[in-house]
């Protein structure tokens, strides 16, 4: 609820926010198809999500609650495993792709969000600071959220590709049950603290290392 007052009140920092949900989103499940096609599994490129076309992955309804509350989700990229040469280290792969894409783009934004302030005299610019400030945010939490191992997360994926042949009971038990957990973990307020944490931190190391590569020239 506060989050919605939040946006009646200033929404200015909707629209800020929203270039930040939009390439998070279509970055993330791009990966996830392009490393499919790459290891053999042509289904996504095939239905046309192998593309950085917001309107392929965006999922009206959970954008719209991405927006509202914080959480949120696009279209799953389909994909066939039975395409892969070795289910479990492609399963991997493309379970990650998406995570390791948030960052490196958050990485790279680090840089230009950096140099707004050394080089260009951006930094009291509100809509450059806050348009900026929340790709880098939000690509992080996206990655860091979905290495959450909870079905249906892309942690999850991960995990059961790599133990469910030594515990099957548990991963029956996480399919079915994951998704109740993951909400429940979202209403304590556990997973929004772990996150802003881990976020604060990695954007930090991201900057110092930004400002030490701009120092340079």
């Amino acid at each position: 609820m506060s989050r919605i007052l939040q946006i009646f009140q200033n929404p200015l920092q909707l629209l800020y926010t929203l270039p930040a949900i939009i390439i998070g989103l279509t970055v993330h499940e791009w990966a996830h198809a392009y490393a499919a096609y790459r290891l053999g599994d042509p289904t996504a490129r095939n239905l046309g999500r192998m593309t950085l076309n917001p309107l392929a992955h965006i999922d009206p309804f959970g954008f719209i609650m991405l927006i509202l509350i914080g959480f949120g989700w696009a279209k799953p990229v389909p994909v066939n495993p039975r395409n892969f040469k070795n289910y479990k280290r492609d399963d991997i792969i493309v379970s990650l792709a998406g995570i390791v894409t948030n960052v490196v783009v958050a990485f790279l934004f680090s840089f230009v969000y950096v140099a707004g302030f050394l080089k260009w005299g951006l930094g009291t610019n509100t809509a450059f600071t806050s348009i900026f400030g929340a790709i880098i945010t939000i690509n992080l939490a996206l990655a860091i959220f979905n290495l959450i191992p909870i079905y249906p997360l892309d942690g999850s994926h991960v995990l059961e590709s790599l133990f469910i042949r030594k515990i099957p009971r548990f991963f029956m038990f996480l399919r079915q049950y994951g998704q109740w957990i993951l909400i429940l973990l979202l209403l304590t307020g556990l997973v929004s603290t772990v996150l802003g944490y881990l976020v604060s931190g990695i954007t930090s190391g991201f900057f110092t290392a930004a400002a030490w590569f701009i120092n340079l020239f």
